[in-house]
């Protein structure tokens, strides 16, 4: 997946889904879509006080307030990775595993990659984003394949895998972060 917004959204949700079932969060998955407008982090960047206060009355989604503080805050820091990056699915995919096998990857909560990119997001003040959470989105936008290989979804999502462009960092942020750049 390299949509940014879908990105985005499926991050949010993992922060909602955090100490609940996943039936919960895809039963209101719609209801969340609409309060936090289509997961825009653009619009939700600018959202204030009194947008917390219409999400704790909104019975169509989780109302806790930490979770949605964390979305506004976490868009915020979206734009600004998307400043530095290029894009979301850019800063997401340079940190896809290699070599790693379905049987390791399947018994796995955590992975060197998520507790990389969940410290990596919270030194840039994100929050919700453990690296549990991190993986659990890694399993959901195709950085991880842990089908065992008797599933009849593994080689569906390897196909994908394999069609799928990654993204790149825009050349002149790559240039600069390996000091090649501006002096």
């Amino acid at each position: 997946m390299v949509d940014d917004r879908r990105l985005f959204e499926k991050l949010c949700l993992e922060g909602f889904q955090s100490g609940l079932s996943w039936r919960t969060i895809l039963a209101k998955r719609e209801n969340f879509r609409r309060a936090f407008h289509d997961f825009d982090f653009e619009r939700i960047a600018r959202y204030t006080e009194r947008d917390v206060e219409r999400l704790l009355g909104d019975p169509g989604i989780v109302r806790h307030r930490g979770k949605i503080e964390a979305v506004i805050n976490n868009a915020q820091r979206a734009k600004e990775l998307v400043a530095q990056e290029g894009s979301l699915a850019a800063f997401f995919w340079r940190f896809e595993p290699r070599d790693r096998s379905a049987s390791q990857a399947q018994k796995e909560t955590v992975s060197v990659e998520s507790k990389a990119i969940a410290s990596a997001l919270k030194k840039r003040g994100w929050k919700f984003v453990g690296p549990t959470t991190v993986f659990a989105f890694m399993q959901a936008m195709g950085l991880v394949n842990d089908h065992v290989p008797e599933c009849s979804i593994r080689e569906k999502v390897e196909r994908e895998r394999t069609k799928l462009v990654r993204p790149v960092r825009r050349a002149s942020e790559s240039l600069v972060a390996a000091g090649r750049g501006r002096r």
